[in-house]
């Protein structure tokens, strides 16, 4: 495929105190997130100086990969400055026709995956006539450049009898039941024939010493649970990688309506429970992030860090990959596997494509309000 520029695509996040309102209202518009917690958030933020520091890694980002990619560099996000589709009418303005996007986030699902293609889609729309075509870069949970610099900070961070403790973003249950191909979509005929050579759809096997807490509501299906089964397979790979026979996956940072079932349990919670079993020191590791995140310097240095100490809990954490050198490289393969064929690196076995292999994949079902 042939590609005249290069997008980096995330989240966004706010650049002094009187962005974080607007930003937040910007993420939870239409969600039913209760006004306390969007107070409760902006706090968070606040204790930073009202900055997130997600912008600030994807300019470190960009740096990164300047001179490593043979195409011309752009960056816009869905919830703040720079905007999506003001980052597209700079591109039709510098005449780009089509381009490879890398988004921040490397799981399936609707938040992490299938709302940047609605993103794209309205961002275009806006844009109107001669606004650039886009594609996305495939998921990359189980790459090597995303594997190896996590189980790197763990190995550094394990001391003798700590626990390791995955973390990843919660979601609404129902989101991940809708995760992936086959939970209400329209296969095409190509995605099919993949899915019957694939475990696609089914309750990832969690493997020798794993605790992989929040899937046990799981049952065999056509499809769905994409988003907690590959965070189960990069918690294994890194695992396995650091040399860690013990662990588990919980969940963090959720919000919405109490009503609503999330993944669970939470981290709080789940560090109770570990010193009620006479855990005494646990490493966690973000594996949901690619860098450090609010949801990271917040949630888990501060609250979490909070919790373990008064519990007695040993808290160390995990660095995230950021620009490590690997993680930059990955950058550059994903890019080279769509505009030269490059090999295609991963290390797990739930499948990765190119294109979404079927009509309605990770619909996000119709919420319920409490």
């Amino acid at each position: 495929m042939t590609y005249d520029a290069f997008l980096l695509l995330s989240f966004g996040g706010p650049e002094g105190p009187d962005d974080v309102i607007p930003f937040l209202e910007n993420v939870t518009r239409g969600r039913g997130v209760p006004p306390e917690r969007l107070a409760e958030v902006a706090e968070h933020y606040r204790h930073f100086g009202g900055v997130s520091p997600i912008n600030d890694q994807c300019r470190a980002l960009l740096a990164a990969l300047d001179g490593r990619l043979d195409l011309p560099i752009y960056w816009g996000n869905r919830n703040w400055h720079p905007m999506l589709a003001d980052t597209l009418e700079k591109m039709r303005g510098d005449g780009v026709r089509r381009a490879i996007a890398f988004v921040t986030s490397p799981y399936g699902g609707y938040s992490s995956c299938r709302q940047y293609w609605e993103d794209i889609a309205k961002a275009r729309e806006a844009v109107g006539d001669g606004a650039p075509e886009i594609d996305k870069i495939r998921h990359y949970h189980d790459h090597p450049g995303f594997i190896e610099p996590f189980a790197d900070g763990v190995r550094a961070a394990m001391t003798p009898g700590a626990r390791l403790v995955f973390t990843a973003h919660s979601i609404p249950t129902t989101m991940d039941t809708h995760a992936g191909p086959g939970a209400g979509a329209v296969w095409t005929e190509e995605g099919r024939e993949r899915s019957d050579r694939t475990d696609e759809g089914r309750p990832y096997p969690e493997g020798p010493g794993a605790r992989a807490r929040g899937g046990e509501r799981q049952q065999q299906s056509a499809g769905g649970f994409r988003y907690s089964n590959q965070l189960k397979e990069t918690a294994r790979l890194v695992a396995e990688a650091a040399g860690v026979a013990e662990w588990d996956l919980v969940w963090q940072s959720r919000s919405g309506p109490p009503s609503v079932p999330w993944l669970e349990p939470d981290v709080n919670d789940h560090l109770d429970a570990l010193a009620k079993e006479g855990v005494t020191a646990v490493v966690a590791a973000p594996i949901g992030f690619i860098s450090d995140h609010l949801e990271v310097i917040w949630d888990l240095d501060n609250e979490a860090a909070e919790t373990a100490a008064g519990l007695g809990i040993d808290w160390r954490r995990a660095p995230t990959p950021g620009v490590d050198p690997r993680f930059v490289d990955l950058v550059v393969e994903l890019v080279a596997e769509r505009v030269s064929g490059a090999p295609r690196r991963k290390l797990g076995e739930i499948p990765v494509w190119d294109a979404c292999p079927a009509v309605g994949c990770c619909t996000i079902p119709r919420r319920t309000h409490g």
